[in-house]
């Protein structure tokens, strides 16, 4: 497992984004584990974070011009990866969108950078991809080109079929998706660490019901 992808999952299980036990997630299935990204909850965690969202995006070399954050949790994420960025020499636009439009003041539903260029969309994580093709929508309908996806973490569930959601994204909008780490990163993390040992067969279980096959997190999914 590569370095920031250790340091991304220490940071999540010492803030409790990452926990594990029994959740039962929308779609209904009981999961070992849950990911929450409302709980990088402080600068310091924040600053981490941002720095291991860099570090995926720098290493994958994919070429972008400004980031966007869908709200509500992607606008933390997307500030935080530009900070991060910004202290590396790079300083680049950020954009959100609001959850409903203002109709007062400037009004509309985009605030921060006017789209424009190859843009990054960054989130937590995808579900069913459902908020994420909105964004990609909301940046084409302004003339931009959606460049990407970058999230936290890849859970690597099938869907409604054999792929995951990040999988079906990526060959649907014909754009990569990237994850700072992965169900198979948690998986390496688990396994290598007598912190976590007791969950680490749950977590096989898991994967060998619901999981699905892909590429290694930081690629294309």
């Amino acid at each position: 497992m590569h370095d920031h992808r250790r340091r991304f999952l220490d940071l999540a299980a010492r803030c409790e984004a990452l926990r594990f036990g029994r959740f039962t997630l929308k779609s209904g299935r009981v999961s070992p584990y849950f990911f929450n990204a409302g709980r990088f909850t402080t600068g310091a965690a924040l600053a981490e974070l941002g720095e291991c969202y860099a570090k995926t995006l720098l290493d994958a070399e994919i070429a972008f011009d400004m980031l966007f954050g869908p709200a509500y949790k992607g606008i933390p994420l997307a500030t935080a990866l530009a900070i991060a960025l910004a202290r590396q020499g790079r300083s680049v636009p950020v954009a959100f969108n609001r959850k409903e439009a203002k109709t007062h003041g400037e009004g509309g539903d985009l605030m921060g950078a006017e789209l424009a260029g190859r843009v990054l969309v960054v989130d937590d994580v995808i579900t069913a991809g459902t908020a994420v093709r909105e964004s990609l929508a909301r940046i084409r309908a302004a003339g931009a080109e959606p460049c990407g996806v970058l999230i936290a973490l890849d859970r690597k569930e099938r869907g409604l079929g054999p792929r995951s959601a990040a999988e079906e994204l990526a060959e649907s909008e014909g754009i990569p998706v990237l994850a700072i780490a992965s169900l198979d990163d948690l998986l390496a993390y688990t396994g290598s660490d007598p912190r976590w040992a007791e969950h680490h067969l749950p977590l096989q279980r898991y994967r060998a019901e619901y999981g699905c096959s892909a590429g290694p997190s930081g690629s294309a999914a």
